[in-house]
């Protein structure tokens, strides 16, 4: 090999990735992304094909959250567009997915080439930075400034378009190696360290707190910063809870851990929220989850502190009573400097009142459960979920797919780790509630962890949504097993339809009765039906016994979640803000 080598462009594209850490990458091979795919093969790096592109995106989104590393979907111009609603749920969730386009000609642009749409604008406002290659010299530099703004601050998916003529085009395998920076290797993103007058502010307001709660977001998360955020709420006593739509942070059954912020899903949150002095929003955004940082959800009657690692995410959160920009990790690294110091009083009786409150809800919530248990009826949602969570391991991830289907699992989540029930890892949609997410992360996860087993709970109506993903499961030999809540239709809108409706019917939400099992079964793997809600582990215990990608199909009734219930009864008066 000499200085001198000349590779195509899509090889120097695969080479520039390579340096900076890439080990996965999605696609749904074609004509415009060959030469990088070549340069992907030759460097050892995984490539899985897909039967679609919006599912080689969820599979990029999905191994990037769980990794915390980003990985690559690469497509090419018409299936750009198919891969756009897989780069709205990443944006959504924050994860720094790389997206690579083969794009039309650089040499012709504007005139109207052969599949020449502009990706580049229409990634945009969906990414933290979207632009094309127009010099296949430059390359590596294109590449390092994506994967830092992917990774840096605030992180979020990020866009590259690779024109096909700089894509088939010879360069030097060494263009820009010459020029700084001289370290193309992956570097750990910048963390922001707090302003000491800020954070001594913060310190103070939170060491005179009585009775303190910290919501974890997204950016705990990404900073690696959950089993900090685990031992100051075990060690200072401070009740933590979880932003909705969240990423796991900490043990269902950590003694700190309470649940979701959300007073819907989790009752017991707004008597905390109400009772609180001091809530402080780790990592998170006063978005709509979080009522914008209004009351009712958080009452004028608590002071509200929002602690985040970008100035972006500080922005959005002007409506805070303080803000700290600060690396989540830094911020709870001070929180135990306070504690070790001796500067930090233990709430007397506030964690314990929390646990008592989680403990009462779990049990009306089983004797809900007991009530509703009509023979001949269907499993109830909840109850499906807690019977497929029984059969799981510590270190086995569940992924949630669906509306009501998403609610219920979350609730029982929540219960079952109060009963001891801890889980490797949990995925499901993210704040725009995108059905059919949910084959794609369990794949993912199965991938990135393959001796642990993956279990979906999907709905009937996200399963038809993102279900041809399974494929990719039976081809890659990666075994999962999919249990599907079949109620035979959109449970959350058909209720929400009959209380807006004024003939109190509903409209374009029914399925027929759809044999998913016998799919599954026609693909080569585990298909079984399941007709009475006792039978549900047993059955699921035999999926997974299996070895093979398996679906059980359970026969469901729909019943009304709590959130959706609530959210329902405002719906004919505004929409959701």
């Amino acid at each position: 090999m000499t200085d001198k080598q000349q590779i195509r462009g899509g090889a120097l594209l695969a080479l520039a990735l390579h340096e900076k850490g890439i080990e996965q990458v999605f696609t749904l091979s074609g004509g415009f992304c060959n030469p990088a795919l070549e340069g992907f093969a030759d460097l050892g790096i995984n490539v899985i094909n897909c039967p679609h592109e919006q599912i080689a995106g969820h599979l990029a989104d999905g191994y990037t959250r769980i990794s915390r590393k980003p990985a690559v979907c690469l497509v090419g111009p018409e299936g750009f567009a198919n891969a756009i609603p897989a780069m709205m749920e990443a944006w959504g969730e924050r994860s720094p997915v790389i997206f690579v386009t083969g794009s039309s000609t650089l040499k012709r642009q504007g005139s109207g080439g052969f599949k020449e749409i502009d990706d580049v604008a229409i990634a945009a406002p969906l990414t933290k930075y979207s632009a094309s290659v127009t010099d296949g010299l430059r390359i590596r530099e294109f590449v390092d400034r994506a994967y830092k703004t992917a990774l840096s601050g605030y992180p979020g998916p990020v866009h590259l378009s690779v024109p096909v003529d700089i894509m088939f085009s010879s360069y030097e395998r060494t263009a820009q190696l010459e020029e700084r920076p001289f370290n193309h290797a992956a570097t750990p993103p910048p963390r922001a360290w707090p302003c000491p007058e800020d954070l001594t502010r913060v310190m103070t307001v939170l060491s005179r707190s009585e009775r303190p709660m910290l919501i974890g977001g997204h950016g705990v998360w990404w900073a690696g910063a959950e089993a900090l955020l685990e031992t100051v709420g075990r060690d200072l006593s401070i009740p933590i809870f979880n932003v909705p739509y969240h990423q796991k942070l900490l043990p269902e059954g950590s003694p700190a851990y309470m649940g979701l912020a959300d007073i819907h899903q989790y009752g017991p949150s707004k008597e905390a929220l109400e009772s609180a002095d001091v809530v402080v929003l780790l990592g998170g955004r006063l978005d709509n989850q979080m009522n914008f940082g209004n009351p009712p959800l958080f009452p004028t009657t608590c002071r509200l502190i929002c602690v985040n690692g970008s100035a972006e995410e500080i922005e959005q959160n002007r409506a805070a009573d303080d803000v700290l920009l600060s690396d989540p990790g830094a911020f709870l690294e001070a929180l135990l400097a306070l504690n070790h110091s001796g500067q930090w009083q233990a709430p007397k009786d506030w964690l314990s009142s929390q646990r008592e409150n989680r403990e009462k809800w779990v049990q009306k919530m089983l004797r809900d459960i007991d009530e509703d248990s009509t023979p001949g009826r269907g499993a109830h949602p909840l109850q499906l979920a807690l019977d497929v969570q029984s059969t799981m391991g510590d270190n086995d991830w569940l992924v949630i797919d669906g509306g009501n289907t998403h609610f219920w699992s979350e609730i029982a989540v929540n219960i079952a780790g109060w009963q001891g029930k801890n889980l490797g890892g949990i995925l499901h949609p993210g704040s725009f509630s995108m059905l059919g997410v949910g084959v794609s992360f369990a794949l993912a996860s199965k991938l990135r962890f393959p001796d642990a087993n993956a279990v979906v709970i999907s709905g009937d109506g996200a399963f038809l949504s993102g279900g041809l993903s399974i494929e990719t499961a039976f081809q890659e030999n990666v075994p999962i097993t999919v249990v599907i809540d079949n109620n035979g239709g959109l449970t959350t809108i058909s209720q929400q339809q009959e209380h807006l409706f004024k003939n109190g019917q509903h409209v374009a939400t029914d399925f027929r009765d759809i044999p998913f099992h016998t799919l599954f079964e026609g693909l080569g793997g585990y298909g079984e039906l399941v007709e009475q809600p006792e039978e549900v582990a047993p059955a699921v215990r035999r999926a997974i016994a299996s070895g093979k990608t398996a679906c059980i199909n359970v026969r469901t009734r729909g019943v009304i979640s709590p959130i959706v219930a609530a959210v329902t009864s405002r719906r004919d008066k505004a929409s959701i803000e």
